[in-house]
């Protein structure tokens, strides 16, 4: 009976020592397949949001005046064709009254060519009359068509030249107030109107960082006023001047901001995952067992064997861990009860 005993406890203590999972087990796992991927490195830098340019007018005065009645300020949403302010000037009568001097010579100067028509073919008048006449008449509709362009471009009613929205937006910049003098010849614009639907994050980079970020890499951004939102993006230009005031040099993000959450000038937190040029094993960091400050994975061997397999890693990007060592690329590991697993495999 001692005998027997001892040869059951022997083959115990051996099944225990060489573990199998079966193929039942096996097939309910989650096998995740070791990768070889381009390894990304996370940098953190600083930004600030940008009106799109591409969506952005400054508004500067067209003639001289004064500022009758400015009738928006700061922040305040237009729309395309809206009044922004009004203005007393006296080179908008010199318009209007070029338009009626221009149409009364239209007229005289038509008048005259049929009367000079009427002359020549009753022999009265000779040909080079007649080519005067046209001519006198061309002059005066090219005029006429001048001072109604005019008029057009610097609109104007009862009160006076209209300034309007030529695009719908946001004000974010004014520099006009009420009964305030405007000189034509003043390089200051009166309105800056930006549409806020989309709009550029400048990122700030350091020279340590250039050689890292590329365009397209992807961008992760939240601020101050939203730290729970995160908004993504992709880089989609590279500004490759360095500021000689901050030495640093700009990369662009195009974020759509249909909420218009973001405004310009708002501070920004920006993590870029960059490609380090490193190709290295990679896993979903799910998959890692981590005990005796030491990282482990499962590995399957083949039909219904696995084995607890040391690793290093040499970084995490958010769910994946790049391997330095301990794997290689096409190996299969458990991505679940791994932790199962390997408590049963140490034991």
């Amino acid at each position: 009976m001692s005998l027997a005993a001892c040869t059951h406890h022997s083959e115990e203590t051996e099944k225990d020592a060489h573990f199998e999972v079966t193929d039942s087990l096996l097939h309910s796992l989650v096998i995740d397949t070791v990768k070889a991927e381009n390894a990304l490195s996370e940098i953190t830098l600083t930004g600030s949001v940008a009106p799109d340019e591409t969506k952005m007018v400054k508004i500067y005065p067209m003639v001289s005046g004064v500022a009758q009645a400015v009738h928006v300020q700061l922040g305040d949403v237009v729309k395309k064709g809206q009044v922004l302010t009004t203005m007393r000037s006296a080179e908008i009568a010199g318009f209007n009254r070029d338009l009626i001097s221009a149409g009364a010579d239209l007229r005289n100067a038509k008048r005259q060519m049929e009367s000079t028509q009427d002359l020549y073919k009753s022999g009265l008048a000779s040909e080079k009359d007649l080519e005067q006449s046209k001519s006198d008449y061309q002059k005066a509709v090219a005029e006429n068509s001048r001072a109604n362009s005019i008029l057009a471009i610097n609109k104007s009613n009862s009160n006076g030249l209209e300034v309007q929205a030529p695009l719908s937006g946001y004000i974010i910049e004014k520099n006009v107030t009420d009964n305030m003098q405007v000189r034509a010849d003043n390089t200051q614009n009166l309105f800056t109107i930006a549409d806020l639907s989309s709009v550029y994050v400048l990122i700030n980079m350091y020279e340590s960082d250039i050689a890292s970020v590329q365009v397209g890499d992807e961008v992760k951004i939240t601020t101050l006023a939203y730290p729970d939102k995160v908004f993504t993006g992709k880089i989609d230009k590279l500004f490759d001047v360095l500021d000689p005031d901050n030495k640093v040099m700009r990369a662009r993000v195009q974020i759509n901001n249909p909420d218009n959450m973001l405004k310009p000038g708002m501070f920004t937190n920006v993590k870029i995952q960059a490609k380090s040029g490193m190709n290295l094993p990679a896993i979903n960091t799910n998959s890692i067992v981590f005990d005796n400050n030491k990282n482990y994975v499962v590995v399957i061997d083949g039909p219904a064997k696995v084995h607890i397999q040391p690793i290093e890693i040499a970084k995490r990007v958010e769910d994946v861990a790049y391997i330095s060592s301990g794997l290689k690329p096409g190996q299969r590991v458990v991505a679940s009860r791994q932790v199962y697993l390997y408590e049963s495999l140490k034991d």
